[in-house]
């Protein structure tokens, strides 16, 4: 990854997994381009947090424009949530990025 403009960051949001489901189900199986890799981890509180690698901030933010956030305000409409603004993006440095053999269903 070194010499590349990659960004990553960790996030916290105040969702569970039930409605990251329904806002992934917005999103169909179209891959977000420029995305590298997204774990969504749930916490104890069953909160989630997740850590993300875009290629770029651009390509990260055209994403979200685009196509993350309107599924995920469609969803919160949906269920009537309303959050208290935009979860804080904890910035990180990529140093690596090791891929194994295996795969998640």
């Amino acid at each position: 990854m070194k010499g590349e403009a990659v960004y990553a960051y960790l996030q916290h949001v105040p969702i569970g997994p039930e409605v990251y489901a329904k806002v992934k189900d917005r999103l169909a199986d179209e891959p977000l381009t420029g995305l590298v890799v997204h774990l969504a981890l749930r916490k104890p509180d069953d909160t989630l947090t997740y850590v993300d690698v875009w290629e770029s901030r651009e390509a990260c933010d055209r994403a979200f424009h685009e196509r993350i956030h309107p599924a995920v305000f469609g969803v919160f409409q949906e269920i009537g949530f309303q959050p208290d603004g935009e979860p804080v993006r904890e910035e990180l440095e990529v140093v690596d990025v090791l891929e194994g053999d295996a795969t998640l269903a």
